[in-house]
C-alpha cells in the first residue's frame, strides 16, 4: 500500500491556491493517553489545521522543549509502543482524510527496522515522517524505503545551515522543508524574528518544495507574521501547552480545538 505524500502536496498546493499558508499542528501520539491523543488530533484537524504531525515519544528528544519533553515523559509512563503510534496515524487520517506525518528521532526507526517502519506507516495511511536528527550523507536507506511505500522525507534546516548545505538537504527532501526559525528546541516565543524569514529565503533559493517554518509560534499573531513569507506554520508546544495546563482530558481536548481555530485565522490574515 502506498503512502500520502501525494495528499500532503495537495494540500500544501491547495493552501497557496488560496492565497495562505498551511497550518500543522504538532501532537505527540500517547499524551495524555492513546486515546486521548487521537482525540487531540481529531481537535487540532476539527479546529483547522490543514495537516498534523504525530510525535513518536522519545526519551531523549533533542530538538525538543521542557513542554514537549513533559508530555513525551508522560506517554512514555503510559507504555506508548510504535504500534500505538501507527494506531494513532491510522485513526487520525480515516477520521479525517487529512494528510498525517510522523516526527521521530532516527533510532526508534533504526531499531524497530526501516523496512517495516515504512511499510506500517504506508499502511496506515501516513504521508510521511520528519526527521530531525538522520543527517542527510546517512539517509540513503530510509529514502529508498520512503520513495518505495510513497511517504515524504522531511528534513529540518536552521538559521546556521549554510547555502551549500540548504542546497544538499532540499536535493533529496520531499514534501516540505521544515525551517527551524531559530536556535534551539522547541518552545513558544516572544517574537518569531526576522532569522525565520531570512532562513525561508536563502532555503527557497535552493528548491520549489515548500518551506514551513517551526519553533516559537504560540498565537494567531505570530502565525500571520509567519504566513505572511512561508508555505506552512508549524505549532506545537503551544498545543501541548494547552493540554498539560487544561484541568482535564476533555478541557485539554477542547483547548486544542479552540487553538488550531485561532492560529487557523491568523494564517488566513484574519487574527
Amino acid at each position: 500500500m502506498s503512502g500520502n505524500i501525494r495528499l500532503l502536496s495537495d494540500t500544501l498546493a491547495a493552501a497557496k491556491a488560496e492565497g495562505r499558508a498551511a497550518l500543522i499542528a504538532y501532537l505527540p501520539a500517547g499524551f495524555p493517553t492513546v486515546d486521548g491523543g487521537i482525540a487531540a488530533i481529531k481537535a487540532a484537524f476539527d479546529g483547522g489545521a490543514d495537516i498534523v504531525e504525530v510525535g513518536l515519544p522519545h526519551s531523549d528528544p533533542v530538538l525538543d522543549g521542557p513542554v514537549i519533553q513533559t508530555a513525551d515523559d508522560i506517554a512514555l509512563r503510559g507504555g506508548v509502543k510504535i504500534a500505538d503510534v501507527m494506531r494513532t496515524v491510522r485513526e487520525a487520517h480515516t477520521a479525517t482524510g487529512k494528510p498525517v506525518l510522523v516526527m521521530t528521532y532516527w533510532n526508534p526507526i533504526d531499531r524497530y527496522g526501516v523496512e517495516r517502519f515504512t511499510a506500517e506507516l504506508a499502511e496506515v495511511g501516513g504521508a510521511g515522517c520528519i526527521l530531525p536528527d538522520l543527517p542527510v550523507q546517512e539517509a540513503g536507506l530510509w529514502r529508498e524505503h520512503a520513495e518505495k511505500h510513497g511517504l515524504a522525507t522531511v528534513f529540518v534546516v536552521a538559521p546556521s545551515s549554510k547555502d551549500a548545505r540548504l542546497a544538499e538537504i532540499t536535493k533529496v527532501g520531499t514534501g516540505f522543508v521544515y525551517a527551524a526559525s531559530l536556535m534551539g528546541v522547541t518552545g513558544t516565543r516572544v517574537s518569531v524574528g526576522a532569522q525565520a524569514q531570512d532562513l525561508v529565503e536563502r532555503t527557497r533559493a535552493t528548491t520549489d518544495t515548500p518551506v514551513c517554518v517551526g519553533l516559537g509560534v504560540s498565537n494567531a499573531q505570530q502565525a500571520a507574521e509567519v504566513a505572511r513569507f512561508a508555505d506552512g506554520v508549524i505549532v506545537g508546544s503551544a498545543f501541548v501547552k494547552g493540554m498539560l495546563d487544561a484541568p482535564d482530558d476533555a478541557a485539554g481536548v477542547e483547548a486544542v480545538r479552540v487553538l488550531a481555530g485561532e492560529l487557523a485565522k491568523g494564517v488566513r490574515g484574519q487574527a
